[in-house]
């Protein structure tokens, strides 16, 4: 992992000392609610429902159990025991007190993490693929340039009041684990002919209520002009976005706005004035940073040869919970947030204490955050596995559905959010209680179900092969089903099937659509490519009946 400088920490700690000036000057009735909400939102301070809530950092998903005990610690401190792990990898907690912020930010700078543009129209938390450094098909690590990124962009006066918040993701494998089309600036890592490493740059991709796959800005960008590039995008879109209208603001309007190629030599003329300047990343920078990444130096002790496990529950949490590594003799092992009766996401103090210890005994103290919502031991030895299986399971880390239709994403919702139109985590235990037979999910294999409680999309209904978004109606919760979205390198948007449901018709909705599924697949064909190759007409029929089925 990166360590921070002495620089670093010294900004961090000014940070915190000045918010902590903020917190007592707005407490005393010094600053009004007005001139204090920005303060507060410029460190990661909400006010939800309930209680405020604090969102806080975990740049590229990337974790060191000292940071996750810290983690634990503020939970059962200063929370209610937990933490909710977001679709943006960061941590929430949702019932801090308002006058508690500073101190808990204080203990945070402590291990080198804070809150800082974790909300607010700036550069928020860049993103990667929860596997990176350690896929086994990976051309190479990007959170080295993650992290170059990070520190260009952290406090960034020009950056720091964008027309609206602005997301960046990287993704170093032949597989798109990072949902790199959705994010307002997505790289892709590629090599030259020569075998140059660099970037293949999307652009103007997002969810929320206008929602738009990334569109290939750039096919091959060097790494070296990487800040150069991104820093051309950013003043384009400071320049030309929206400011009067915040639902037109993201920088994906601007792109269809433009048109792309409009759009490509705005950026284009820009990067002629800065390529080569003084933010070109040298191969020194990069080497450096490259070392502060390296993974474990020993060997893992030698697996026993590779036999069928007597255990059937053992075998079914290989087949989902356990990737391929790039190094022989380690794996990659997913932890599990998606327990039944959980919310997705939310980790208690005693599971997060316990994540920690695994790390340290048998991941090299490292754990990362997908935006799925789980999390990731990254440098398992595989002869290790038995044991790692055996300690998850203790903690309720264990379930064995990552990847199919249990492994839901979902939003906090109406349970918390004060954007919410609807609560999303009851309908996410209904669907998790009624499809509990792992026989049934193991026989449908790969299925992403994704859960929103509002058009802002955090849960990502847009990209789920089966997609929830809670709207209003008369001041009532309904749930309109999408179908057909995907991530990765044949990103897709879901199409709404037909009108919205109640609450309580939901898992009979979803029933409907996997026996339809179930009956018109093909041989070992994913439902997401059924559903591509049937289109929605199938489906409809299956929910609103022959008469009553929407005709589009």
């Amino acid at each position: 992992m990166y360590r921070y400088t002495d620089t670093d920490q010294r900004l961090v700690d000014d940070r915190v000392a000045r918010f902590r000036d903020q917190m007592e000057r707005f407490l005393a009735g010094h600053l009004g609610e007005d001139e204090f909400r920005p303060l507060r939102l410029q460190n990661g301070l909400y006010i939800q429902r309930h209680a405020p809530m604090l969102r806080v950092a975990i740049p590229y998903g990337t974790l060191s159990a000292v940071q996750l005990r810290k983690l634990a610690h503020i939970a059962r401190r200063y929370d209610r025991g937990y933490g909710h792990f977001t679709t943006r990898s960061n941590i929430q907690f949702n019932w801090v007190r308002l006058a508690d912020a500073p101190e808990i930010l204080a203990e945070l700078a402590t291990v080198q993490m804070h809150a800082i543009q974790t909300s607010g129209n700036c550069i928020r938390n860049i993103t990667t693929d929860p596997f990176a450094g350690v896929a086994a098909d990976e051309l190479f690590d990007p959170r080295p340039a993650c992290e170059i990124v990070r520190q260009w962009s952290a406090l960034a006066p020009e950056f720091q009041f964008l027309p609206r918040k602005f997301k960046i993701a990287f993704a170093g494998g032949a597989e798109d684990r990072a949902a790199l089309r959705f994010h307002d600036i997505g790289a892709a890592a590629r090599l030259s002919e020569s075998g140059e490493p660099g970037f293949e740059i999307f652009v103007g991709g997002g969810l929320g209520r206008t929602p738009m796959v990334g569109q290939r800005l750039k096919a091959f960008l060097p790494r070296a002009e990487l800040l150069n590039y991104f820093e051309a995008i950013l003043r384009v879109y400071n320049r030309h976005g929206r400011r009067d209208n915040k639902y037109k603001a993201r920088i994906k309007i601007l792109v269809k706005d433009l048109g792309l190629e409009a759009f490509a030599r705005e950026v284009d003329d820009e990067w002629a004035w800065r390529r080569g300047g003084p933010n070109t990343i040298d191969d020194t920078v990069f080497a450096a940073m490259e070392a502060c990444f390296a993974g474990p130096a020993a060997p893992p002790a030698p697996a026993a040869a590779d036999e069928a496990p007597a255990d059937p529950a053992y075998a079914r949490w290989l087949a989902r919970n356990v990737a391929s590594h790039r190094q022989p003799g380690r794996a990659v092992v997913t932890l599990s947030l998606k327990a039944p009766g959980v919310p997705p996401g939310d980790a208690t103090a005693e599971q997060m204490e316990g994540i920690a210890a695994l790390a340290e005994r048998f991941g090299a103290g490292e754990i990362r955050v997908s935006h799925e919502q789980n999390l990731v031991l990254p440098q398992v030895a595989r002869a290790e596995l038995p044991a790692v299986w055996a300690a998850a399971r203790a903690l309720g880390l264990a379930t064995p559905t990552v990847g199919l239709l249990p492994d839901l994403v979902c939003c906090p919702g109406g349970d918390f959010c004060a954007l919410a139109n609807a609560r999303s985590i009851p309908v996410a235990a209904a669907i998790q209680q009624r499809f509990d037979d792992l026989d049934y999910l193991f026989d449908l294999g790969p299925l992403e179900l994704n859960l929103s409680g509002c058009v802002n999309a955090c849960g990502h209904h847009h990209i789920g092969h089966i997609g929830i978004l809670g709207v209003d109606k008369n001041n009532q919760e309904w749930f309109q089903i999408t179908l057909g979205g995907r991530e990765g390198t044949r990103a897709a948007l879901g199409k709404v099937i037909g009108p919205s449901f109640a609450a309580a018709q939901v898992p009979d909705v979803i029933a409907r659509l996997l026996e339809t599924y179930v009956a018109l697949r093909h041989e070992d064909e994913p439902f997401i490519d059924a559903v591509e190759r049937l289109g929605l007409e199938p489906f409809r029929v299956a929910v609103y009946g022959e008469a009553h089925a929407p005709r589009h």
